[in-house]
């Protein structure tokens, strides 16, 4: 291995809805220092692999989302200073050790289209790498010198390890109902989005009410977000997901169209749902059967529906922050908006 780190490769912004586009064009100089940031903190003097590991999971990309978040809620809330740039470095580094994490436990063998770091390495140079870049995140937090940044950053954190946790038992039950997936997703990945957007507005000196919107926007995109991305597993297109289509179901997640599906299920699909789930058993043609049984049960349109719902409070929850002369609340109402879009 043993790549130098390099921004080019590291966080390119990849071509993608024409709000990620223009809030990168407009926050670009902010992004370009956010990378430089990342670079230094993925260095390490005593552990080449941790450089090694860390710059294999960048270089695959990605937009960017949670630190666009920062970005642009500090801009809107008219912010002068310089901390915005830390704080959106932090959630990319937390957001990228969950990563690493998360293909340990899920023993995934491809992210973003390459092989998973796990794969190249090891488990255990994952989870200690995953470990190196939360500690890095939480210099960085520290060092804006706010405790109510902290607090949020710090909260978020142990919200998505918990969202694991639960996820751990309910991912493969199907007795997992649909209030039990919320809560998994709200953790693992709305609780980050949230975070992302309430810092920005914070370390910018917003008014409660604004903090507040912004925290509610980034929440419900979120759930909006990771909902998407669940019928797209079975709905999508690899070519334009960087994913191969039908990954949740060879892992035998237990996701929100399942779910639906599993509650106005038949014996015979309920026993289809148990070996290819619960048991983890799936095998060549049941992609397609799962496929036949989720258009039969409606349950991806209803879990379209439930996207569409959460993308809506996204953009209400900006409704009241004023707009900024760039265009800034527009484009996250549209990355709200393009989230969901990306399913028709």
């Amino acid at each position: 291995m043993g790549s130098p780190l390099s921004i080019p490769s590291m966080l390119r912004t990849e071509p993608g809805p024409e709000p990620v586009e223009r809030l990168g064009s407009i926050l670009a100089d902010d992004l370009a220092a956010v990378d430089q940031i990342i670079l230094d903190r993925m260095k390490s003097r005593n552990a080449p692999r941790v450089e090694d590991v860390a710059a294999h999971l960048f270089a695959g990309g990605g937009k960017r989302l949670r630190p666009l978040l920062t970005l642009a809620a500090a801009r809107l809330c008219g912010y002068t200073g310089d901390s915005h740039i830390g704080l959106a470095a932090t959630v990319e580094l937390i957001h990228t050790a969950t990563l690493l994490h998360d293909d340990v436990v899920d023993e995934s063998r491809r992210r973003r289209g390459r092989p998973t770091a796990n794969l190249l390495w090891d488990n255990k140079s994952s989870v200690l790498v995953g470990d190196y870049l939360f500690s890095r995140s939480f210099q960085l937090m520290v060092e804006t010198g706010s405790i109510r940044v902290l607090d949020v950053l710090a909260n978020a954190a142990a919200t998505i390890a918990e969202g694991e946790v639960l996820q751990l038992t309910a991912s493969r039950s199907l007795a997992t109902d649909e209030a039990t997936y919320l809560k998994v997703i709200r953790g693992k990945t709305a609780a980050l989005f949230s975070a992302s957007a309430e810092v920005g507005a914070i370390i910018a000196g917003a008014s409660d009410d604004v903090v507040a919107g912004f925290r509610d926007f980034g929440l419900a995109f979120g759930m909006s977000f990771q909902i998407t991305d669940d019928i797209l597993d079975y709905r999508g297109h690899s070519g334009g997901l960087r994913k191969n289509v039908g990954d949740d179901f060879r892992e035998s997640k237990l996701t929100l169209p399942v779910i639906k599906a599993v509650a106005e299920g038949t014996p015979e699909e309920i026993v289809f749902w148990k070996r290819v789930i619960e048991l983890g058993q799936p095998g060549d043609g049941d992609f397609a059967k799962a496929l036949q049984i989720l258009e039969r049960r409606d349950s991806l349109d209803q879990a379209r529906s439930d996207a569409v719902e959460w993308s809506d409070k996204a953009r209400l929850a900006l409704s009241s922050v004023p707009e900024s002369e760039c265009g800034i609340r527009g484009l996250l109402m549209g990355l709200a908006e393009r989230s969901v879009s990306r399913l028709y």
